[in-house]
């Protein structure tokens, strides 16, 4: 019976948690850049809070 290669086990959960830990650092990246224009941006983050307020002020209704 052949032994276990624990080696390239830990080799294949490095590389797994170095591809997640890139993805991430992109999603987070492709996030930040999105928020930059005027005008841009999530239709729905400024509900709450009256017109003149800055976004995420809360109303006092």
């Amino acid at each position: 019976m052949a032994t276990p290669n624990y080696g390239y086990e830990k080799r294949q959960k490095e590389l797994a948690k170095k591809r997640k830990k890139e993805d991430k650092l992109k999603a987070k990246a492709e996030r930040k850049q999105g928020e930059g224009g005027p005008g841009e941006g999530d239709a729905g983050s400024d509900q709450g809070s009256e017109p003149g307020q800055p976004p995420g002020t809360p109303s006092r209704a």
